[in-house]
This record gives C-alpha cells, sequence and structure tokens, in this order.
C-alpha cells in the first residue's frame, strides 16, 4: 500500500512513548507504508536547538524516519534546512504501530548515530539504558534492544547500512 498521492498528502502523528508516557508528539507526512515499513518526513519537532556536541537539531531540519513493524529499531535520517545530509541517528525501539493515523513506537533507551560520511558511529544513552530496568522488567525486550543496537552498529560501521533505507 501506497501513501503517495496526486491530492494532499496523507499525514500522520508519530508518537514516541518512553517508560510508558508519551515523551514527544508530532505530525509527519506519509510517505510509504508496504505493511512492514513505514516511512513519514517531518520537520525538527523539538524546541529550538538541540546541541549533542557531535550533532545540532535544529529548526528548518528536516527528518526522513524509516519505522518497521518488524525490527527493534528506527532510522532518522537529517538534513539541515539547505539539504545537506547531517547523518542518521538511530532509535532503539520495540516494533512500531500504525493504526488510525498515529504512529506509535516506544523508545527503550538506546540509540545510534551514524554521521553522513560514516566516519562517525557511537552508540548512545547506555547508561540510560542501564537505568531503566527493562533487563529485569521484561529480559526479552532488553535482549532485544541490545541486539538491535548491535546490528545497527554493525551495519552503520560495516556496510549494508544504505540498504535499509530503500
Amino acid at each position: 500500500m501506497s501513501a503517495n498521492s496526486a491530492d494532499s498528502p496523507a499525514r500522520v502523528e508519530v508518537v514516541l512513548v518512553k517508560g510508558g508516557r508519551t515523551k514527544i508528539r508530532y505530525a509527519a507526512e506519509l510517505l510509504r507504508d508496504d505493511g512492514v515499513h513505514v516511512l513519514v518526513r517531518a520537520p525538527w519537532a523539538g524546541e529550538g536547538v538541540r546541541d549533542f556536541g557531535f550533532v545540532r537539531f535544529e529548526p528548518g531540519d528536516a527528518f526522513t524516519e524509516h519505522y518497521w513493524r518488524d525490527r527493534w529499531y528506527s532510522v532518522k535520517e537529517v538534513r539541515a534546512a539547505d539539504g545537506t545530509v547531517k547523518g542518521w541517528y538511530c532509535d532503539v525501539t520495540r516494533p512500531a504501530a500504525l493504526s488510525g493515523g498515529r504512529l506509535v513506537v516506544e523508545d527503550l533507551d538506546l540509540d545510534l548515530w551514524r554521521s553522513a560520511d560514516g566516519a562517525d558511529v557511537r552508540r548512545l544513552d547506555e547508561d540510560e539504558f542501564a537505568e531503566s530496568g527493562l533487563a529485569e522488567a521484561d529480559p526479552g525486550a532488553a535482549a532485544a534492544a541490545v541486539a538491535a543496537l548491535d546490528e545497527l552498529e554493525a551495519l552503520a560501521r560495516g556496510g549494508g547500512f544504505e540498504d535499509l533505507l530503500v
């Protein structure tokens, strides 16, 4: 099923849940949904600038976001206002659910950054993941989350990363 249309683009509300509470929600354009892979585009939804030190997310940035119903992560291509690719921010999440115009994903704290040139690949927030208590509360989900981060890192460092995004 394709969301592309000559009419106005389909819209969804992306809802990111963390620790059982809504962390952020924002409107996005639904570009494609093939039943497994959901592709949306949205402007930077945060307040002002978020400077991570290795990348800045700021007003004018555009995110092309890839979600899967069968994978434990999402991948967000980040472009500056001038169209330049900054890199890819990857969230380890439970598989996405799209229903009733809402795309819901549960953030499991682990993240990965891959710069546009592929030279900078870094695992993020492993301390938050350890403190989250997920390993004790849901060992299966914790194991899936760690495996997802390992998979993303291997793809980002060894090739095949771009194949995820087609």
